[in-house]
């Protein structure tokens, strides 16, 4: 499958560094930041450093290093933020959109962590 990615993107202009972000952590392969409207009182979107436009595109292209990278950077936020139910933390939901049936509103794969109140269910039933 081809994939077309925008190198104009905001994820693509923040990891040129040509726009500011709350960054959370940085990995080499990873950047995580708060999200600049948040959706829950902890909201931080993971983005892997490579071009990748979704989940399946990440997932059939990526190296063995981004993909253990990008993995561990999601639990190191986790972590970091000790909002695990095993850390202390009320637990936490991790959302990855993909595509136009997703609602993928910036076309650079991202992984939101949302936390901090009771989230209620994914989708109604």
């Amino acid at each position: 499958m081809a994939y077309d990615y925008d190198t104009q993107n905001i994820f693509a202009k923040i990891l040129r560094g040509e726009i500011p972000n709350d960054t959370v952590l940085e990995t080499e392969h990873s950047l995580a930041f708060n999200d600049i409207q948040p959706q829950a009182p902890v909201h931080v979107l993971v983005i892997p450093k490579g071009a990748y436009l979704t989940w399946d595109h990440f997932a059939a292209e990526a190296s063995d290093a981004e993909l253990a990278d990008y993995s561990r950077a999601i639990q190191a936020v986790i972590d970091k933020l000790a909002i695990a139910p095993g850390a202390g933390g009320e637990g936490y939901r991790l959302i990855v959109n993909g595509g136009k049936a997703g609602i993928q509103e910036v076309p650079h794969l991202h992984t939101h962590i949302l936390s901090g109140k009771v989230l209620g269910r994914m989708l109604p039933g």
